[in-house]
């Protein structure tokens, strides 16, 4: 299977379920194999007080508390009976991040494909072991945290019964700055924890993502909308439906370039071989029986004959016909 992308709709769609279904649609129409929500019951996951994030009030441009934000954004469980069933119509996979418990367990009478953990989650050692006791694959966002966390983080879930696990490095900034991105922490966490490691990415553009890829990525992560500047807290982070369609073709085309790591000709370059590598032919007339030296010899791009990497064979033995200059030279 190849890299697996998703693209993350979040809360893109501003509390509306045609919305919503818009978003599922317009992933499918740029290529990705999975749209991804977030659900939650505000009451379970906030406490009535705490601010916005900087970047959720700056481009939500309202002066309220998170949690009338998340209420505000806050889709059903009905609506999202309604987005799956929408899903499976057109042909996308469905997923959502449960933010609380009773969430996951919602969202797993939907036949969701895997476990989504947001980075929120690091540490959140009640929670962790609850969602590794359901047994699902689990892609674990690693923003905020450091690798003590993580590794603390993956514990609750193994004790919990979790085994198939992927790790998604990522940099919880909305948009994340290219200098802080730090790809290369996705070896870091490969060599720590020995476990598939992809990238859950917050950057403008797709040239993050696309490195990821060949560095080794098994998930691709984007959060996704139909327009950036609409209103609401992550479309400004978020990709348009035509970046996203580049994103996965540039995706596709650095998949297929990484190969299989083996080096030997491929089936273009032993054809244009035939013409291009040099061989060994004679330097001007030698006559049959002639010992071979270097002055009777040279190496052209010729379509016959021995090559170069012969030369050292060559020398010395006797010719074994008459030679006219740059005729192919045999042994």
């Amino acid at each position: 299977m190849g890299v697996y992308i998703i693209a993350e709709a979040g809360v893109n769609h501003n509390g509306k379920l045609d919305l919503a279904k818009e978003l599922c649609l317009a992933a499918k129409n740029a290529g990705a194999d999975c749209v991804k929500f977030q659900t939650w019951q505000t009451e379970k996951i906030i406490t009535r007080s705490v601010a916005q994030a900087d970047y959720q009030a700056d481009n939500t441009g309202r002066a309220e508390s998170q949690f009338d934000m998340l209420k505000r954004l806050e889709l059903s469980y009905d609506d999202f009976r309604a987005v799956k069933a929408y899903c499976d119509e057109i042909g996308i996979q469905f997923a959502s991040t449960a933010d609380e418990p009773d969430s996951l367990d919602f969202l797993l009478t939907l036949g969701i494909p895997f476990i989504k953990i947001g980075s929120g989650e690091i540490g959140n050692i009640p929670y962790l072991r609850y969602m590794g006791s359901k047994k699902k694959p689990v892609l674990l966002s690693t923003g905020m945290s450091s690798l003590a966390d993580v590794e603390l983080s993956l514990e609750a879930l193994r004790q919990g019964g979790a085994e198939d696990i992927t790790l998604l490095h990522c940099t919880t900034s909305y948009p994340c700055p290219y200098d802080r991105v730090n790809l290369r922490a996705m070896d870091t966490l490969r060599a720590a924890f020995g476990l598939p490691v992809g990238y859950s990415d917050h950057t403008e553009g797709i040239a993050i993502p696309t490195a990821a890829v060949a560095l080794g990525a098994v998930v691709i992560e984007k959060h996704f909308t139909l327009d950036r500047h609409m209103e609401g807290p992550d479309h400004l982070a978020s990709t348009e439906p035509e970046a996203f369609r580049q994103m996965v073709s540039a995706i596709r085309q650095v998949e297929a370039g990484l190969g299989c790591g083996r080096k030997t000709p491929s089936p273009e370059e032993r054809s244009i071989s035939e013409v291009v590598l040099k061989r060994v032919v004679a330097a001007r007339p030698i006559p049959a029986g002639t010992i071979l030296t270097a002055d009777d010899l040279t190496v052209k791009r010729n379509d016959r004959g021995l090559s170069a990497r012969y030369w050292d064979l060559v020398i010395g033995t006797p010719a074994r016909r008459d030679y006219a200059a740059d005729d192919a030279i045999e042994l």
